[in-house]
């Protein structure tokens, strides 16, 4: 990922998910991550999405416009079977937060 995500001013929500890998099939895991970010853009309530991975760990911050919406997208079937097939196999564990974005300030070099 190149760009942070363009958000909107506050409020909104933020799913806030970290894990950390299991040795797997890092194809099927590449192709399954690429998946789930085409299908959560299509989600209404969608915003964006940060991610980053580092010696196994990883942290992706998804943003939302509402509480509503980020429960449809936990309920969207290729993201529920996305999210078995990460307990069963890609995962070894992991936590997931969600926040309410009250405040948010933005900084770019050259601007």
């Amino acid at each position: 990922m190149s760009e942070l995500a363009d958000t909107p001013k506050p409020p909104f929500y933020a799913v806030i998910f970290t894990s950390m890998r299991r040795q797997a099939d890092e194809q099927a895991y590449q192709e399954t991550a690429a998946r789930m970010l085409i299908l959560a853009a299509r989600q209404p309530g969608f915003l964006g999405v940060d991610s980053a991975r580092s010696d196994g760990v990883g942290i992706t911050v998804s943003y939302w416009e509402s509480e509503d919406a980020i429960h449809a997208w936990k309920l969207q079937v290729e993201h529920s079977e996305a999210q078995r097939r990460g307990r069963e196999s890609w995962y070894s564990q992991y936590s997931l937060r969600i926040a309410r974005v009250e405040r948010a300030y933005d900084f770019q070099a050259g601007t």
